[in-house]
């Protein structure tokens, strides 16, 4: 199968409200529409994972972010422009997202992808898309396509086929806290 008809199909799995597994920026995810509060629910399902825990959530670009998160700071900018490896920012203000995707305190974590697969499913869902890492919560997350356990592979409507013949070592995006009052927090470097 192309790409452009594998994300064509992702991103109509997404718009009925389904979970896809899909290649990131880092590991495989779970993915799912980020405005749907069902589809989410069915995410925390799957990874067997407590709903008070937060997911990640891709964008293609700043301006779609800005879209979900009502008050970017200078400083997430420079953070996401200058970080070596793919860095996901917990950003206060989180707006027209899934209530069950937003933490309690009113933030939601945000990366903006540059890999050329994501990036592009994410342009065309012209939504944020959950990417969460593919596995059952507190076991290994699956680096490549064959680290997927066929109950995964199951539990989803859609998988995608881009990458699935990788074989390289991936690790999760770091991730940094940002508080109102300017601190910067390191929760995974």
């Amino acid at each position: 199968m192309n790409i452009k008809d594998d994300i064509k199909n992702a991103v109509e799995v997404m718009k009925r409200g389904g979970v896809i597994l899909y290649p990131t920026d880092t590991v495989w995810g779970i993915g799912c529409d980020a405005t749907n509060a069902e589809a989410v629910a069915r995410v925390y399902k799957i990874k067997q994972r407590d709903d008070s825990k937060a997911l990640i959530c891709l964008v293609d670009s700043d301006v779609r972010l800005q879209r979900y998160v009502r008050n970017v700071p200078e400083v997430a900018w420079d953070i996401m422009e200058l970080s070596t490896k793919p860095t996901t920012v917990i950003l206060d203000d989180a707006v027209n997202l899934a209530p069950n995707l937003i933490a309690p305190d009113g933030s939601i974590a945000m990366r903006i992808t540059r890999e050329a697969f994501s990036k592009e499913l994410c342009y065309r869902f012209q939504k944020p898309i959950v990417s969460t890492s593919v596995n059952i919560s507190g076991e290994p997350a699956a680096q490549n396509y064959r680290d997927i356990s066929p109950e995964l592979l199951e539990a989803v409507d859609y998988v995608c086929f881009a990458r699935r013949q990788e074989h390289k070592p991936h690790t999760p995006s770091s991730i940094i806290r940002l508080q109102k009052d300017g601190r910067v927090e390191i929760i995974r470097d």
